[in-house]
């Protein structure tokens, strides 16, 4: 099950052995690793999935991912490098329930259950914290050396965003085609269910590793 968790993060084992065993600055390396964790982290990739789903300017998308990516990267340094402590478990659920809420979100199940529609830019800056802070907390169980840690972790969190970049663009190219064809609007609501299961699957997951660690 921690395996399981550790690659949800993009954190491989082979990974893991070289981030315990760097010392000194290693930047194109940290920043590989870093882009590595964004383009294979598929908890990362269903809320990007969910956020732009909806988003047809390339301004709007800009604007989103720019939210997220400022919440991710602030939570990422500081956890690593202020050293904050927290379950890995509880804030994986809080990424589950990222997903199920963005879902919810795309199906308009707030404006129609509650008659309010949350602030969806609020929301993704918020999430983002939190989805930066699961890495941070994985990242606090290796033993990294302190020489060098801070140059190499704003590299690692370079590489994170170039990956965010990387992997939004296939999402887009993929959503584009998707949108072409005259079955999207009526294939949007199972999609965005399917999203919604599997953000539930993700909380049933962390919560039972949670409870039986």
């Amino acid at each position: 099950m921690l395996a399981s968790v550790a690659l949800a993060h993009g954190v491989t084992g082979s990974d893991q052995t070289f981030l315990e065993q760097n010392a000194g600055r290693n930047l194109i390396v940290f920043a590989y690793l870093g882009a590595k964790h964004m383009v294979t982290g598929y908890d990362h990739l269903l809320f990007l999935f969910g956020v732009v789903f909806f988003l047809y300017r390339m301004r709007d998308v800009g604007i989103y991912v720019t939210l997220f990516a400022i919440g991710h990267s602030v939570t990422l340094l500081a956890g690593v490098l202020g050293g904050w402590h927290v379950n890995a478990y509880l804030i994986d659920a809080i990424i589950g329930l990222s997903v199920v809420y963005k879902a919810l979100d795309n199906l308009g199940a707030y404006k129609r259950w509650f008659g309010v529609q949350p602030d969806t830019k609020a929301a993704v800056l918020i999430f983002g914290l939190f989805h930066g802070l699961g890495l941070a907390t994985k990242l606090q169980d290796f033993a990294l050396s302190k020489d060098g840690l801070v140059s190499n972790m704003l590299a690692f969190n370079v590489g994170v965003e170039i990956g965010q970049l990387l992997a939004l663009a296939g999402i887009l190219i993929a959503m584009a085609f998707w949108r072409r064809s005259s079955n999207f609007h009526r294939h949007a609501f199972a999609a965005n269910t399917v999203l919604m299961i599997a953000g539930f699957v993700l909380i049933g997951y962390q919560l039972t590793g949670y409870f039986i660690s």
